[in-house]
């Protein structure tokens, strides 16, 4: 039987051939420079094997002749345009080449890399390959390493093609496509002639974007930060040792105080007595983990912070090292290996040499313990480990990713390092204070794992009732530091935290931002490198949060979704075409509301262009601050020179191909080598915006004669009128520019438009109207310090339609603010009273709780607002800390009844005491008229508030 076997690479070939022939075989050129055929016979399975490869994907995608030109239609359209897929030009001559072995051979035996990119050109390996031999049988090989051992096992077990995977590729290719032209001619049609300083392609990628805009989020905190004073009690001791004094450092329980007057009350009582009096010695035993197995993301993040290379650097390095046999398939996510794996031969090669070979013989000879079991398993590949000594290495690259790899292996295979941890506990002036040594018993897995830094800390006897005083007791004040910016290791873990991108595209995304220059490397002293947004990507982000879309296109949420729906393809769950159509109609909807708003795009990028990231004269700042997010996604689409081919796709990397998008005059083609992850899917929010009326596409051929009156297109002539060809507006009357020929801007502008982004339209009326954002309300600020945003009710409860203020960030670091829109905005939204040492302030009640005689008294126990019952609240329960009351058999009665416990009179409750209002926390305490109901003193409260003196 004559089988032909199809490398995804031809170094790939070249090294199969070589282990399966046993060296003999006979070698034919190509019409290809880059591949070569190879022919033996395999007896194993009485067959003769023909070995060539490929060079990536063999197959590009584009728009036809009609969309392909990026004036030769709306954007918009771009999301139903047709797509052809085409082999690409370079490629004809491989394609030959597998037409030509495929005509006389029985069985197609495909050995692609094994995950969901090797899937998908496997399936393009196969089509052409049917086009001459459609009866041909289809086999797919299994392998992780260029090692003999797995070379033959799949050589002997072929197992099927799964074609899901090449499916959910394939529908990741069309959607990042659409998306990715669709925006990328949007922005750089709008900016480009607004902005002379654009000269290049406005590239946008779903992956792309979100990984701008945590870097740009990061910015912004440094940016802004401002430092906070604080104080804490610092406290040491000399001890005489023989030989020697050791000093002990004794860190404060409470760390620090930012209350100065607090601070100071506490250091005075411990300078009161200074006796300090040891209440607790612990001793006990203590491990370092070892390293868990080694994941491609982990190799990133350590190799990025330890080796001092790029992210994709040492993807790029660790794939050659496995193109010649030294390491296992670097693109994984498994960090567990199987019960049989066989450890003790791969150790066994590595006690030759001489930096690590006698660790090596050690855990042949019993040190050896099971590595430790991670939570991830792609059931794909095994944690990336060595296959084969490497001697000979001459790449300085190489030789450190390869050493790393091998140490980080060796070390798992070892013992935790194990030792003894001494802590101290102190009480001085009613103050804790603590001190910790550690003994160091045995190093384990750090005699071959220098990374990791486990030293001893010494402290000498402490004995439990003993009492000193101490050698120095001060007051210190600090300020807190201000966050760094991003590192590459830092973005590599923020990216596959919130899910862009996949183990093996990360760094691709990476490197993408930062050669379109929407971010910029900066070199500090060490080595360090860090990353900072240019004025134009920090613009488009900023442009991009003032939208304030529901599911922001800077953000992860909308690929984190179809990355999920990619997931479901594998498993069988969704179809291709059902995750193309539910993917497209989100990008649609927020793509439509994109443009509808892309002035606050530009406005943003013309600050930071032109200003510096000032606002104009007579312009506020921004409104919007909306940053951070999550997701899960592979890559995307970029765009294509005005006046050139398609660019290169903003989320592809490996092997040759174009990208999304098709440039003014040319077409992208969506190529590469991307590949999909697994998902976390986003959170659903109760309470979603009203959506606005969709934007049909526009017939740009089908404009009438130059429309009179004011309206004018970003040429500034007159606008042109034109009208709907499709959608389910067709025919509706729209503005666009008015120009006949030349350069055209992009303006649009419904004729009869009465749309507003938000139409609340509930079914309760306002109790209280107050003006909303849409009556020309400043944004809100939310408990954050940053811009809230509004959102309607949905849920079918007596609010629904009712619009409210909440937090607009979208992650986990959202505050719990939330107000009505149709009320008044509170003065004070803090959290309840804090404790000694607190920043906060004591949170003031609604002020409907007490003393409006029109209010019924009655409402929700969650978030003590009125209008509806707790079980309908639209406010997210959020551990109690945001404004919550108790009912109380007074509240409604018209406040006559009511007496605050602070100053004992009528009217409020003590959380409002307006005696104690905007005086300090001693203040409030050395006025008196403040009791402990439990002591009947004052100058302290039973529950601890402004406690300086604990009863």
């Amino acid at each position: 039987m004559k089988v032909l076997c199809v490398a995804e690479k031809p170094s790939i070939s070249k090294s199969i051939t070589q282990i399966l022939s046993g060296g003999r075989f006979t070698t034919h050129n190509t019409n290809s420079n880059y591949i070569k055929n190879y022919e033996f016979d395999y007896p194993q399975t009485r067959s003769q094997f023909v070995v060539t490869a490929v060079v990536g994907h063999l197959t590009n995608h584009d728009f036809t002749d009609r969309h392909r030109g990026w004036q030769s239609c709306d954007p918009s359209e771009l999301f139903d345009a047709e797509i052809e897929t085409k082999i690409a030009k370079d490629k004809k001559p491989i394609e030959q080449n597998l037409m030509n072995l495929a005509r006389s051979s029985e069985m197609l035996m495909i050995w692609t890399d094994c995950d969901r990119e090797g899937e998908h050109i496997g399936m393009e390996i196969v089509n052409v390959c049917r086009r001459v031999r459609p009866n041909i049988r289809v086999k797919r090989a299994r392998f992780s390493a260029i090692i003999a051992q797995q070379i033959h096992q799949a050589a002997q077990n072929p197992v099927e093609l799964d074609r899901r995977q090449a499916e959910a590729v394939d529908a990741r290719i069309m959607l990042d496509l659409r998306i990715g032209a669709a925006f990328t001619r949007l922005q750089t049609l709008t900016l480009q002639p607004q902005f002379e300083q654009v000269k290049e392609v406005v590239s946008y990628g779903p992956c792309q974007f979100p990984t701008l805009g945590f870097v740009v989020q990061r910015f912004l905190r440094v940016k802004d930060f401002q430092p906070e004073t604080f104080w804490l009690i610092h406290l040491e001791l000399n001890r005489p040792e023989p030989g020697q004094v050791h000093r002990v450092k004794f860190l404060w329980k409470r760390t620090h105080q930012f209350d100065q007057d607090v601070a100071s009350s506490l250091f005075q009582n411990v300078q009161a007595d200074m006796r300090a009096r040891v209440v607790k010695v612990i001793s006990k035993e203590t491990k370092k983990w070892k390293p868990l197995p080694l994941t491609t993301v982990e190799l990133q993040k350590s190799g990025s912070r330890l080796l001092r290379m790029a992210p994709k650097k040492i993807l790029d390095t660790a794939e050659k090292l496995y193109n010649q046999g030294f390491v296992s398939y670097p693109r994984t996510e498994t960090d567990q290996y199987d019960p049989q794996f066989d450890f003790m031969s791969l150790i066994n090669k590595q006690t030759a040499d001489t930096s690590w070979g006698d660790f090596a013989r050690r855990l042949q000879d019993g040190a050896f313990k099971t590595p430790r079991k991670g939570k991830n398993n792609d059931k794909a590949h095994p944690p990336i480990h060595p296959t084969a000594h490497a001697a000979s290495l001459s790449n300085p690259d190489e030789k450190k990713v390869y050493e790393y790899i091998t140490r980080r292996f060796l070390a798992s295979c070892s013992e935790d390092a194990k030792g003894n941890q001494t802590t101290v506990e102190i009480v001085c002036g009613g103050e804790e204070f603590t001190a910790t040594g550690l003994i160091v018993l045995e190093r384990n897995y750090l005699e071959v794992f220098p990374y990791d830094k486990w030293g001893d800390q010494f402290l000498p006897v402490f004995e439990q009732g003993e009492v000193f005083v101490p050698s120095l007791c001060e007051l210190r004040e600090g300020q807190t530091s201000s966050p760094k910016y991003l590192t590459e290791a830092d973005l590599v873990s923020l990216m596959d935290k919130n899910g862009i991108g996949t183990d093996a595209t990360i760094a691709q995304h990476i490197d993408t931002i930062v050669k379109r220059e929407y971010v910029l490397q900066r070199n500090e002293a060490g080595g360090v490198t860090y990353l900072v947004p240019s004025t134009l990507g920090i613009g488009l982000i900023e442009g991009y949060n003032n939208i304030r879309l529901l599911k922001n296109v800077s953000k992860p949420i909308l690929r984190r979704e179809t990355e999920r729906r990619m997931v479901q393809i594998c498993e069988g769950v969704t179809s291709k075409q059902e995750m193309l159509d539910t993917s497209i109609q989100q990008y649609r909807e927020m793509f439509e509301v994109t443009r509808r708003e892309f002035r606050k795009v530009s406005e943003s990028v013309r600050r930071y262009l032109l200003n510096g990231g000032a606002p104009p004269p007579d312009e506020d700042p921004p409104g919007d601050d909306d940053r951070g997010g999550g997701a899960r996604g592979g890559g995307a689409g970029g765009g294509g020179g005005p006046n050139g081919p398609g660019g290169h796709g903003g989320g592809h990397g490996g092997g040759p191909g174009g990208g999304g998008g098709g440039g003014p005059g040319g077409g992208g083609a969506a190529g590469g080598r991307p590949t999909g992850g697994n998902s976390r899917s986003a959170p659903r929010d109760e309470a979603t915006a009203t959506p606005s009326a969709p934007i049909p596409t526009v017939n740009r051929r089908g404009t009438s004669s130059i429309a009179s009156g004011a309206t004018q297109c970003g040429c500034n002539v007159p606008a042109a009128r034109s009208a709907s060809s499709s959608g389910v507006s067709k025919g509706r009357p729209h503005w666009i520019c008015g120009k006949n020929s030349g350069k055209r801007c992009n303006f649009f502008e419904w004729i009869d438009d009465d749309v507003q982004l938000v139409a609340s339209t509930g079914s309760m009326a306002p109790k209280r109207p107050y003006p909303s954002e849409g009556n020309g309300e400043p944004p809100r600020q939310c408990r954050c310090k940053e811009d809230a945003t509004t959102l309607t009710v949905t849920r079918e409860t007596t609010n629904k339609g009712r619009v409210f203020w909440k937090c607009a960030k979208g992650d986990d670091s959202k505050c719990d603010f939330f107000e009505w829109a149709d009320e008044a905005p509170r003065t004070n939204t803090g959290n309840s009273g804090p404790g000694i040492g607190s920043t906060s302030r004591p949170a003031s009640f609604n002020s409907n709780a007490v003393g409006n005689s029109g209010s019924s008294g009655e409402g929700c126990f969650k978030c003590g607002q009125t209008g509806h019952w707790a079980s309908a609240c639209p406010n997210p329960d959020n551990g109690g800390t945001s404004n919550k009351r108790p009912r109380t058999s007074f509240e409604g009665s018209g406040g006559g009844s009511v007496q605050c416990y602070k100053c004992k009179e009528p009217g409020h409750l003590a959380p409002n005491c307006p005696r104690t209002a905007g005086q300090s926390r001693t203040e409030s305490v050395d006025k008196g008229g403040n009791e402990c109901f439990k002591c009947g003193k004052q100058g302290h409260f039973a529950n601890g508030r402004w406690l300086l003196v604990v009863c």
